[in-house]
């Protein structure tokens, strides 16, 4: 699977951006996508995963501010991101896994990545 993510920019807090991601490969439908975003000084992070059995799962602090959708006949994977905040300033990546029976967290759990797409949130 290779991904290419857009979207970043920059935003006032309270603001919204809109994330995309477009895969290829013939395994993106078993595949668990999700996107991690990564600070200034900081360690890769997850955000939210949408699974290939369609359970989603977020990450707390973005719960109902961020929502993350994918579309499997177009290879996609999207993320909607309101009420921005200062703190969600970081380097947003798409990733995605080969099959998994559990969902994971974990950076190290997802094997392709996009090449990263910056959203920067002043107050």
């Amino acid at each position: 699977v290779q991904l290419q993510a857009s979207g970043g920019g920059l935003v006032q807090a309270g603001g919204s951006l809109r994330l995309s991601c477009a895969a290829s490969g013939r395994t993106f439908s078993s595949s668990d996508t999700a996107w991690f975003r990564q600070a200034p000084g900081k360690g890769r992070e997850f955000v939210a995963v949408a699974r290939r059995t369609g359970d989603i799962y977020y990450e707390d602090s973005v719960k109902g501010r961020f929502t993350i959708s994918r579309n499997n006949a177009v290879q996609t994977i999207d993320l909607q991101m309101n009420n921005l905040k200062p703190e969600d300033t970081a380097v947003y990546y798409c990733a995605a896994s080969s099959w998994r029976y559990r969902m994971s967290s974990a950076p190290g759990a997802y094997d392709y990545w996009g090449q990263g797409t910056q959203v920067t949130v002043s107050s």
